[in-house]
């Protein structure tokens, strides 16, 4: 971003990458799988790069308010110094705390869930598939992150996406509004689990072995990891995998 804005420039969305994003060894291939895709539409965008600070989710919900609001003024300051409208982000709870409480403090912007942008873009005809692509007649699962299913109302676009695939769409028993959490939400991605008889995330990945589906699409690095966690446990590692939305149109596009 500082380089385009010293050039004179401004890009048409802030790509909001985030901590997962960023460092997270698995997630940091649905990054380059967003952003490649961008770059084949021609869509011109920028990175706050080292200006980019964690945007003060877990420790809200960890409950350490303090901590929250000196990360989410200072991205604010960075976000309004750069004029920035339109922020695109690929993690849910960047995409909740962004849009509905960054406001509040200042922080007004268009944020967009990058499920519902490649939605727009394959709308728009900007997104080209490959004739009979990778995952034509593949059984696929969509698991609803909290933060975009119940959070935000956001059950239609990731569910479109993955229908431009020519792909199979299996549901699993608990979806949408009634849909099972991956076992991260609220920061409990960053503690040990309460004491019980099973973990959130084996029950989760229960049901999408159960649809018969060998794709288990995510539309969150959290749930990713979890989901991903689940698949080794269960041993299903030879036969499901988990995959981003934008990872699976990243190797379909023409």
């Amino acid at each position: 971003m500082a380089e385009l804005v010293s050039a004179g420039e401004s890009p048409e969305i802030l790509f909001w990458v985030g901590c997962a994003g960023s460092f997270d060894q698995r997630a940091q291939k649905i990054t380059k799988a967003f952003a490649l895709i961008l770059e084949k539409v021609g869509i011109k965008y920028a990175i706050l790069g080292n200006e980019e600070m964690c945007n003060g989710d877990p420790a809200r919900r960890a409950g350490n308010e303090f901590i929250f609001q000196m990360m989410a003024y200072q991205n604010i300051q960075t976000l309004n110094n750069y004029q920035v409208k339109r922020i695109v982000t690929a993690c849910p709870h960047c995409f909740n705390i962004l849009k509905n409480e960054y406001p509040k403090l200042g922080g007004n912007y268009e944020v967009i869930h990058h499920t519902s942008f490649l939605q727009q873009l394959i709308d728009e005809g900007k997104i080209k598939m490959k004739e009979g692509g990778a995952f034509k007649g593949k059984k696929i699962t969509y698991h609803d992150s909290c933060y975009l299913g119940r959070g935000n109302d956001i059950y239609e676009a990731p569910r479109k996406v993955l229908e431009s695939l020519d792909a199979e769409l299996l549901e699993m028993k608990r979806c949408r509004s009634n849909g099972l959490c991956c076992g991260a939400g609220g920061a409990q991605m960053f503690k040990e689990e309460e004491p019980g008889s099973t973990r959130v995330n084996w029950e989760r990945t229960e049901e999408a072995v159960n649809t018969g589906a060998s794709i288990i699409a995510a539309a969150c690095p959290f749930c990713n990891t979890m989901l991903t966690d689940g698949i080794k446990t269960k041993e299903k590692e030879e036969t499901m995998q988990v995959l981003d939305v934008a990872e699976l149109i990243a190797q379909s596009l023409a």
